[in-house]
């Protein structure tokens, strides 16, 4: 291996295993992206619901009916195409690196070059950068590795788990749509919407500040952009609902 490869920074150093690269790599499985997804739409999208045919209606029967309607539809929907989506990703990036895969069988000799032309528009001198071709293309899996890094910005170990998608995407949606549905099965009448507005706001609040955590943002900034969007969606659906039902 080349000398200078870590401190240079193109060959992984063992210090990337934890700190931002972990977060970096949870999010780049897209696991991550379908739970936070998940309990976001849940959340907004059942609480529109539910305020919109409790404008409709005082039956909490009726309320109750659609909101777990919304609740089974929206989650298999949301698994079904995070599992779909992941799966076409996955298959897309694995068609890449065999792709690379074959070039490097065929024509090691230009993938070579092509190595060291990349180093070299890194700012790497072209002496030092056609050593480090060579020394990875001593070892034709770190050759790939590195290429598929370095030139398709894929990592071959983090691909994402289409299962892992559709099942966190499904369970994740699954809890924030029943946050709005609760108040409705213990409460009775207009009393159970004060009760699911304020549960509602209370949950949203706490995703937004969840994912500003993961992003960097300010969590107070991520805790009102979520309940703006839930309070938007609910108060449209609500006045809706109210002109139809009245």
């Amino acid at each position: 291996m080349y000398p200078n490869a870590e401190a240079i920074g193109f060959i992984d150093a063992p210090a990337a295993s934890s700190g931002p690269g972990l977060w970096h790599r949870i999010g780049q499985s897209g696991t991550l992206r379908a739970a936070v997804f998940g309990v976001s739409d849940g959340l907004v999208s059942n609480l529109a619901l539910v305020m919109g045919i409790a404008g409709a209606t005082n039956d909490s029967r009726i309320v109750v009916v659609a909101g777990l309607a919304g609740l089974l539809a929206g989650a298999f929907s949301m698994a079904a195409g995070e599992w779909i989506s992941m799966t076409s990703q996955r298959e897309l990036f694995e068609r890449q690196i065999q792709i690379a895969r074959e070039r490097f069988r065929s024509r090691p000799d230009v993938q070579e070059s092509e190595l060291a032309d990349l180093y070299t528009r890194k700012g790497i001198p072209v002496p030092e950068a056609q050593r480090l071709a060579a020394c990875l293309m001593a070892d034709p899996d770190v050759a790939l590795d590195t290429k598929t890094r370095e030139e398709l910005g894929l990592d071959p170990d983090e691909l994402g788990s289409p299962w892992a998608a559709a099942v966190g995407s499904l369970l994740s949606f699954t809890a924030g749509a029943a946050v709005p549905l609760v108040p409705f099965l213990v409460l009775a009448g207009a009393s159970a919407i004060p009760a699911a507005l304020v549960l509602s706001a209370v949950a949203l609040a706490a995703v937004g500040a969840g994912v500003s955590l993961v992003t960097g943002q300010r969590t107070t900034l991520g805790a009102v952009r979520q309940v703006a969007a839930g309070a938007a969606a609910a108060g449209v659906t609500f006045i809706v609902g109210s002109a139809v039902g009245g």
